[in-house]
């Protein structure tokens, strides 16, 4: 089994990965020692774009578990010297138990996961983030009590950790809506799929429509890894987009606010908003630890699904 897309996962086996994470966290937070059910194990993450969250969680989370890690540049593999992705997916699979890439390009991870004979997890594509959306549902259950009936709201470009948290939001019987201008909405097929699951989608131009009597308000950086060239006409556009204490006070006084991060001050989101009581954006970024040894139990402990 792969985690390529946030659709990989079934309703059951993200209830069990998020069950299992939420223990997991209490576990590690009254000092218990994690489980070894992963010694034995490697795990390589190769990254060809650069990572902060994503790179520690999974190197603790696979130690935590008793496991060992490579992380590999994708310029210092062949890879970045013109080897095929075939070659190496086959090659891996004979030296570790999965893989974990962070990659430019989608169809990049796709194409490792056709070839590799071992677990392939989507680090962060353009087009999907879905360990991302692991710890933001993580998040929302542990401050909201629940997921279904949940109304999130996000605001900017309708980006990758969009198209993941939509499914995410389908998945769970959250309701989603994304506040954009045209241009930078999410994808139209994931949209498509999420609201033929039963998924309440919106997507407006309205900020503050979005943020009226909301449970969560989410955004992300205006300029991705990636679009640089953009950058002057991306700030242009996203600018009404702005999380700032104007649009927070439209939703629900207990709303919560998340940031995949990293935060720039003064664009996305302002340091008040950043910094306010109802901020869970590090308690989001700590989930990512929780919610990838969640993951990782799920797909190496054994042939079988272990948490199921």
């Amino acid at each position: 089994m792969d985690l390529i897309s946030i659709f990989d996962l079934s309703h059951a086996e993200l209830k069990a990965i998020l069950e299992k994470a939420a223990e997991l966290k209490k576990k590690r937070r009254e000092g218990v020692k994690t489980s070894t059910d992963l010694e034995g194990k490697t795990l390589a993450l190769i990254f060809e774009k650069p990572s902060t969250r994503t790179r520690v969680s999974f190197e603790v989370a696979m130690r935590e578990l008793g496991g060992k890690v490579l992380s590999l540049n994708w310029n210092e593999l062949q890879l970045g010297r013109g080897e095929r992705v075939q070659e190496t997916a086959k090659v891996l699979s004979s030296y570790v138990d999965a893989v974990m890439i962070r990659a430019y390009r989608h169809a990049t991870v796709e194409e490792f996961a056709h070839y590799a004979s071992i677990p392939v997890i989507n680090g962060l594509t353009d087009f999907e983030h879905p360990c991302q959306t692991l710890a933001d549902l993580m998040t929302i259950q542990e401050y909201k009590r629940q997921l279904a009936g949940v109304n999130v709201a996000w605001f900017g470009d309708g980006n990758n950790v969009c198209n993941s948290l939509i499914g995410g939001a389908a998945l769970t019987r959250m309701n989603m809506r994304v506040a954009c201008p045209k241009g930078y909405e999410p994808d139209e097929g994931i949209v498509e799929r999420a609201k033929n699951m039963g998924c309440e989608v919106l997507i407006t131009a309205n900020a503050e429509e979005a943020a009226i009597d909301t449970d969560v308000l989410y955004t992300d950086v205006w300029v991705s890894m990636g679009d640089e060239a953009e950058r002057e006409q991306r700030m242009t556009d996203l600018q009404i987009y702005q999380l700032n204490e104007d649009l927070v006070k439209r939703a629900k006084k207990d709303a919560i606010l998340m940031h995949c991060m990293p935060v720039h001050i003064g664009e996305e989101m302002t340091e008040v908003v950043m910094n306010s009581v109802n901020s869970v954006i590090f308690e989001q970024a700590e989930n990512r630890l929780h919610a990838q040894k969640a993951l990782l139990l799920h797909l190496l402990f054994s042939t079988k699904n272990p948490l199921l």
